[in-house]
Protein backbone atom coordinates (compact mmCIF):
# COMPACT_ATOMS: atom_id res chain seq x y z
CA UNK A 1 0.00 0.00 0.00
CA UNK A 2 1.23 3.42 -0.89
CA UNK A 3 2.52 5.81 1.86
CA UNK A 4 -0.19 8.75 1.83
CA UNK A 5 1.32 11.97 2.57
CA UNK A 6 -0.65 15.42 3.37
CA UNK A 7 1.61 18.19 1.85
CA UNK A 8 0.97 21.78 3.49
CA UNK A 9 2.60 24.87 2.41
CA UNK A 10 1.43 28.27 1.59
CA UNK A 11 2.71 28.33 -2.21
CA UNK A 12 0.38 27.27 -4.45
CA UNK A 13 3.63 26.92 -6.71
CA UNK A 14 5.47 24.26 -4.40
CA UNK A 15 2.31 22.48 -3.45
CA UNK A 16 1.99 21.70 -6.78
CA UNK A 17 5.01 21.23 -7.93
CA UNK A 18 6.61 18.85 -4.77
CA UNK A 19 2.89 16.82 -5.37
CA UNK A 20 3.73 16.02 -8.93
CA UNK A 21 7.13 14.57 -7.84
CA UNK A 22 5.78 12.96 -4.87
CA UNK A 23 3.19 11.00 -6.83
CA UNK A 24 5.71 10.24 -9.51
CA UNK A 25 7.59 8.55 -6.79
CA UNK A 26 4.72 6.66 -5.75
CA UNK A 27 3.11 8.62 -2.78
CA UNK A 28 -0.30 9.37 -2.69
CA UNK A 29 -0.38 12.88 -1.73
CA UNK A 30 -3.01 15.52 -0.72
CA UNK A 31 -2.44 18.76 0.03
CA UNK A 32 -3.65 21.73 1.68
CA UNK A 33 -2.58 25.68 2.42
CA UNK A 34 -3.90 27.12 5.70
CA UNK A 35 -4.19 25.32 8.81
CA UNK A 36 -8.01 24.55 9.36
CA UNK A 37 -8.16 23.49 5.49
CA UNK A 38 -4.95 20.92 6.67
CA UNK A 39 -7.00 19.89 9.88
CA UNK A 40 -9.83 19.50 7.85
CA UNK A 41 -7.96 17.42 5.39
CA UNK A 42 -6.25 15.60 7.63
CA UNK A 43 -9.30 14.15 8.91
CA UNK A 44 -10.78 13.11 5.98
CA UNK A 45 -7.68 12.06 4.19
CA UNK A 46 -6.11 9.89 6.80
CA UNK A 47 -2.26 10.63 6.24
CA UNK A 48 0.43 8.32 7.10
CA UNK A 49 2.82 11.41 7.31
CA UNK A 50 2.36 15.31 7.17
CA UNK A 51 4.45 17.68 5.65
CA UNK A 52 4.31 20.97 7.20
CA UNK A 53 6.18 24.28 6.19
CA UNK A 54 8.16 25.74 9.13
CA UNK A 55 6.46 29.30 8.27
CA UNK A 56 2.80 29.29 6.85
CA UNK A 57 2.35 32.85 5.88
CA UNK A 58 1.01 34.80 9.43
CA UNK A 59 0.24 31.19 10.58
CA UNK A 60 3.06 28.47 12.40
CA UNK A 61 4.02 25.30 11.27
CA UNK A 62 4.91 24.75 14.35
CA UNK A 63 1.46 25.14 16.07
CA UNK A 64 0.14 22.87 13.53
CA UNK A 65 2.33 19.82 13.76
CA UNK A 66 1.60 20.32 17.83
CA UNK A 67 -2.13 20.59 16.86
CA UNK A 68 -1.93 17.16 14.25
CA UNK A 69 0.06 15.05 17.32
CA UNK A 70 -2.82 15.73 19.49
CA UNK A 71 -5.02 14.53 16.93
CA UNK A 72 -6.27 10.80 16.77
CA UNK A 73 -8.18 8.99 14.27
CA UNK A 74 -11.21 6.76 15.70
CA UNK A 75 -10.55 3.69 13.60
CA UNK A 76 -6.89 4.01 12.81
CA UNK A 77 -4.70 0.54 13.99
CA UNK A 78 -1.93 3.19 15.53
CA UNK A 79 -2.91 5.54 18.20
CA UNK A 80 0.04 8.07 17.38
CA UNK A 81 -2.00 9.60 14.30
CA UNK A 82 0.68 10.85 11.01
CA UNK A 83 4.11 10.95 11.29
CA UNK A 84 5.35 14.93 10.58
CA UNK A 85 8.14 16.20 9.09
CA UNK A 86 9.16 20.01 9.32
CA UNK A 87 9.92 21.27 5.62
CA UNK A 88 11.90 24.65 4.76
CA UNK A 89 13.80 26.39 2.12
CA UNK A 90 15.61 27.58 5.78
CA UNK A 91 18.62 25.58 6.87
CA UNK A 92 17.67 22.79 9.55
CA UNK A 93 20.07 25.27 12.20
CA UNK A 94 18.14 27.80 11.64
CA UNK A 95 15.30 26.47 13.42
CA UNK A 96 17.18 23.48 15.32
CA UNK A 97 15.80 23.82 18.78
CA UNK A 98 12.08 24.83 17.64
CA UNK A 99 12.40 21.71 16.09
CA UNK A 100 13.68 19.74 19.00
CA UNK A 101 10.72 21.18 21.16
CA UNK A 102 8.11 19.90 18.69
CA UNK A 103 6.56 16.60 17.77
CA UNK A 104 8.24 16.44 14.43
CA UNK A 105 10.30 12.87 13.64
CA UNK A 106 12.25 15.69 11.39
CA UNK A 107 13.36 18.32 9.23
CA UNK A 108 13.80 18.40 5.16
CA UNK A 109 14.94 21.05 3.31
CA UNK A 110 12.84 21.48 0.44
CA UNK A 111 15.38 20.76 -1.95
CA UNK A 112 16.16 17.89 -0.51
CA UNK A 113 12.67 16.78 -0.66
CA UNK A 114 11.73 13.26 -2.09
CA UNK A 115 9.88 10.21 -1.39
CA UNK A 116 13.52 8.64 -0.32
CA UNK A 117 14.27 11.23 2.10
CA UNK A 118 10.61 10.95 3.36
CA UNK A 119 10.93 6.96 3.92
CA UNK A 120 14.22 7.42 5.84
CA UNK A 121 12.45 9.70 8.73
CA UNK A 122 9.74 8.00 8.76
CA UNK A 123 11.80 4.63 9.59
CA UNK A 124 14.02 7.14 11.87
CA UNK A 125 17.07 6.46 9.91
CA UNK A 126 20.39 8.91 10.65
CA UNK A 127 20.79 11.57 7.60
CA UNK A 128 18.24 14.68 7.98
CA UNK A 129 18.56 16.51 5.54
Amino acid sequence: MALRCLLVDDSARFLQAAKALLEREGLVVDIASTVPDALRRAGAFRPDVVLIDIDLGDQSGFDLARRLDEHRFDDRDDTNGPGIIMVSTHQREDFEELIADSPALGFLAKSALCAGAVHELLLGAPGQS
